[in-house]
């Protein structure tokens, strides 16, 4: 495993280093919260989905979701981490007009999940582990709607007693990059569970970005925590902005303040919340309406065992079984859905086709539709085996690589198969040896200078004749069939 370097930042006074660890809040998928039957789905009307229990009316007492657990303890295992077959739920003391209670019922001292890692895959091809402090589980607070009103707050308690698995970072990163492709990586691996759909734009996945500076070597240094990030753009532009600020603020002689900022995203910058509280502010205690959680060790070692194919194990297998580079094997697992597609193209009903010709076909051409047309991959009009169908017409040498291109394009249009479409267009692909080197001869007599040159040395000139060939062929002709021959026939 390599080693990324870290990116320093150039002061006035020489280089600092930043150190950012990151709290990500993801939402479990749970079709009712953590603690009562209310529904989850996002996009309801306001306060359509609230139990008395979220509403926090007297009297009414929270029921542990089992689902929820098991969905915590998912990620746990997928994070190589350390499983708590005792955890305790805490009260977390704040007030805000989005928490009814006055309290958030939160994990703390013992939480469900401890000490795990996450390896990352670097954009320059490397890779490096982050330590996993520990993974909690906590109630969601609502929602303060500051633009319903020109002079009130309302509040939505939809999302109020959702569950959350807060997954809490070692300060194990060092630059901006670093920390998105921790996102990307956690991302992903939530998605492969189904334990969270990890979408930001929905705050299914939020992210909360603590940032310290020092000099190379020297202790840690304050760290101010920059709440609620909601796309991995952001999280990158936060911590920029706010290494350099603090940067300037030291070198300018100051003290960097423990505090909670935000980000604004349309200016580009962080800006102060409130002072930021320690453990002891918010008066942690168990919750007495909640007993420890105890879990059966066979329990865990059951769900152990419904855990898929993540990505890296998945990586590793498509670089050994299917010979793809590091690079194009990252692209196609970092999706389930990407992964699973590219599988099925390569092992469809004729089975036993070419893996790197696949990917090639399946990052190139297909992901580029995929984006221009903007649709999922579930409804995109080429699937798995109507895209294995155009990879065997060109293994078969029925057409070209490049009328292979035109073809799909028509695929994509029409939702059509390969094999159609090249039989209504005539695009076949000219392998016939006697019908080339008659196009060759022609291309050769009307082009005397060329050969000229091309005898005189200048052997480039070869692809130019290739490319006249394959006009006057309409693309059709077999292109090894015309490399070999216009060799022997301008030798």
């Amino acid at each position: 495993m390599s080693e990324s370097t870290s990116d320093l930042i150039k002061g006035k006074t020489g280089d600092w280093e930043i150190v950012i660890g990151l709290e990500v809040h993801a939402q479990a998928i749970s079709e009712s919260k953590l603690f009562s039957g209310a529904a989850t789905a996002f996009g309801a009307e306001p306060n359509t989905q609230v139990s008395l229990v979220d509403a926090a009316m007297p009297g009414m007492l929270p029921v542990l979701n089992a689902h929820s657990v098991a969905q915590a303890v998912k990620t746990g295992l997928a994070l190589n981490a350390e499983i708590n077959l005792t955890s305790v739920f805490e009260r977390k003391n704040y007030f805000y007009p989005d928490l009814p209670q006055g309290y958030q019922i939160s994990q703390y001292l013992q939480p469900i999940v401890g000490a795990g890692t996450i390896v990352l895959d670097l954009p320059d091809g490397g890779t490096k582990e982050v330590g996993i402090e520990r993974l909690h589980m906590e109630q969601d607070a609502g929602k303060s709607l500051h633009d319903q009103h020109p002079n009130m707050t309302y509040i939505d308690l939809n999302r109020s007693g959702v569950t959350l698995m807060e997954i809490v970072s070692e300060p194990d990163m060092r630059s901006a990059e670093e920390a998105a492709a921790y996102i990307a990586k956690l991302r992903s691996i939530l998605r492969y569970l189904g334990t969270c759909d990890g979408n930001m734009e929905e705050g299914s996945l939020r992210c909360d970005v603590n940032v310290s500076v020092r000099r190379p070597g020297e202790p840690l240094g304050t760290r101010t925590e920059t709440k609620n990030v909601n796309s991995i753009r952001f999280v990158k532009q936060a911590i920029e902005y706010e290494a350099r600020r603090q940067v300037k603020v030291l070198e300018d002689g100051g003290e960097i303040a423990q505090e909670t900022l935000l980000f604004d995203s349309d200016k580009g910058v962080t800006r102060s919340m409130r002072s930021k509280e320690e453990a002891h502010d918010y008066r942690y205690f168990p919750d007495p309406d909640l007993l420890p959680l105890v879990l059966d060790p066979d329990w865990v070692e059951e769900i152990r065992r419904t855990l898929p194919e993540l990505p890296d194990v998945k990586k590793k297998r498509f670089v050994a079984d299917f010979g793809l580079s590091p690079y194009d094997a990252g692209i196609l697992v970092d999706e389930r859905e990407t992964a699973d597609f590219y599988e099925r193209v390569i092992t469809g009903d004729s089975g036993g086709r070419d893996p790197k010709l696949a990917a090639n076909w399946v990052t190139g051409a297909y992901f580029a539709a995929l984006n221009r047309s903007d649709v999922a991959l579930a409804e995109a009009p080429v699937d798995a085996d109507k895209l294995g169908g155009l990879l065997d017409l060109i293994a078969a040498e029925t057409i070209s690589g490049r009328i292979a291109k035109e073809v799909f394009e028509a695929m994509w249009a029409s939702g059509k198969p390969a094999a159609e479409i090249v039989a209504d267009k005539g695009l076949e692909q000219i392998s016939d040896q006697g019908a080339i080197e008659a196009i060759v001869a022609r291309v050769i007599a009307d082009n005397p200078k060329q050969v000229e040159k091309f005898k005189s040395g200048n052997e480039k000139l070869i692809g130019w004749f290739v490319g006249q060939v394959m006009k006057a062929s309409q693309g059709k002709a077999n292109p090894g069939l015309v490399n070999r021959i216009l060799k022997q026939k301008l030798s």
